[in-house]
């Protein structure tokens, strides 16, 4: 059996106020489907420069306090993608400026917790922004 290839990745949450940055995806994988903005890692950058370069391509954004938050495993067959990718999820603080959507997005826009609930979100979205947004919640079901 032929090990797939495994392609480094980063999206950004950035917060501003209770709100946080999504893009609705113009392409796949993921199209019509919402997330942080973010790409694949270029072979010459890291992956900190590699968010900075993705999050201002798709959305003409700059953030501070970059700082990693996850790491994702996301297996690309379920998509029909012959890769899967390594996705680092980092957190930023909003600095200013306006989102327009660029680049692989077709929206960029801050969105609240409760927007969220009806939006169909990319896998761990949801509960990355909860975390960003609710640090001291618990999550439902934990006691």
């Amino acid at each position: 059996m032929t090990r797939r290839q495994t392609i480094p990745s980063v999206s950004v949450a950035v917060v501003r106020g209770d709100t946080v940055l999504l893009v609705k995806r113009a392409r796949p994988p993921s199209q019509g489907v919402y997330a942080f903005p973010g790409g694949k890692v270029e072979a010459d950058e890291s992956p900190e420069a590699a968010a900075e370069r993705e999050l201002l391509e798709e959305t003409g954004l700059g953030a501070a306090d970059l700082r990693p938050l996850t790491e994702i495993f996301i297996d690309g067959s379920a998509e029909g993608h012959p890769v899967d990718y390594r996705l680092t999820v980092f957190g930023a603080r909003y600095i200013g400026g306006e989102a327009k959507a660029d680049d692989d997005a077709e929206t960029a826009a801050f969105y609240t917790l409760a927007e969220m609930e009806t939006m169909p979100l990319a896998g761990s979205v949801f509960a990355v922004a909860r975390d960003l947004l609710q640090p001291n919640k618990k999550p439902l079901g934990d006691t």
